[in-house]
């Protein structure tokens, strides 16, 4: 199968399922309210702008600053564990606390902590809990992952400890730390929609609220377009974060040079 073929093979499939999806609610005369069609849908899409895209705003605001967060806190706690092991033993299990603890069990406490007038600080708190250990967890393996020979090196020729840190550690823990990224900005994502879910206020109008409104109001077209919204920036993260990884790792890492070409 040549490159661009297979490129275009994702929306080929895409553009497959939405003809069945169209065809068969039409032929099966399904009810809106059920399973609106395609079409109905992205009329929705475009009649409903002036609302979707002020929600998407809001939503994309509180995942990114999540995210953001994320990485330098858990970049800067991973820098901390490698320096410390006493501190990465005292610490890490409140880490792995943090993050098996359901976030829609402590979103109430967190929301009444935070205030219900301040309901954006506590939406960005509950998805920075979901979207940090991630970056937590690869950037603590990468950077104990140092070859001990390159350190027995750096030693020998009386690196600075901060020498060892930025020259050796950071650099081989780029890929770990990556990888972490990735997963941590589709859970940024998924922690603010949850969030706001719980959280259960009008006052933070993110996409996750106009989901359940539009539910309560069987506006369904609206309530897919939503959804597809939600799709929508869920792969614009994953893919800005793969474009990043490329470009970071593209001329030294092993993952991304000389990829391996299927038949």
């Amino acid at each position: 199968m040549t490159g661009p073929l297979r490129r275009l093979l994702p929306a080929l499939l895409g553009l497959v399922v939405l003809a069945v999806w169209e065809g068969a609610v039409r032929v099966a005369a399904v009810p809106v309210f059920v399973l609106p069609p395609p079409s109905l849908i992205l009329q929705s899409l475009v009649a409903d702008a002036g609302i979707l895209l002020p929600s998407l705003r809001v939503t994309v605001l509180i995942t990114v600053q999540a995210f953001v967060l994320a990485v330098v806190s858990g970049v800067a706690l991973a820098v901390l564990f490698s320096r410390s092991r006493l501190l990465a033993a005292a610490l890490y299990p409140y880490a792995v606390i943090l993050q098996v603890t359901p976030v829609v069990a402590i979103a109430p406490l967190v929301v009444i902590w935070v205030g219900y007038e301040r309901i954006d600080l506590a939406l960005l708190i509950l998805a920075w809990i979901v979207a940090f250990f991630p970056i937590l967890s690869n950037a603590t393996l990468g950077l104990s992952s140092v070859d001990p020979n390159l350190r027995d090196l750096f030693r020998l020729h009386g690196a600075s400890r901060w020498q060892t840190l930025w020259r050796l550690q950071i650099p081989s823990a780029l890929p770990y730390i990556l990888a972490g990224m990735k997963v941590s900005g589709g859970l940024a994502l998924i922690g603010a929609v949850v969030a706001e879910f719980v959280a259960g206020s009008g006052t933070a109008s993110g996409l996750a609220w106009r989901i359940v409104e539009s539910g309560n109001r069987l506006a369904i077209p609206r309530l897919f377009a939503a959804l597809l919204l939600l799709s929508l920036l869920g792969i614009a993260i994953f893919a800005a974060l793969s474009w990043l990884q490329r470009r970071l790792l593209r001329r030294w890492h092993e993952s991304e040079l000389g990829p391996a070409q299927d038949s």
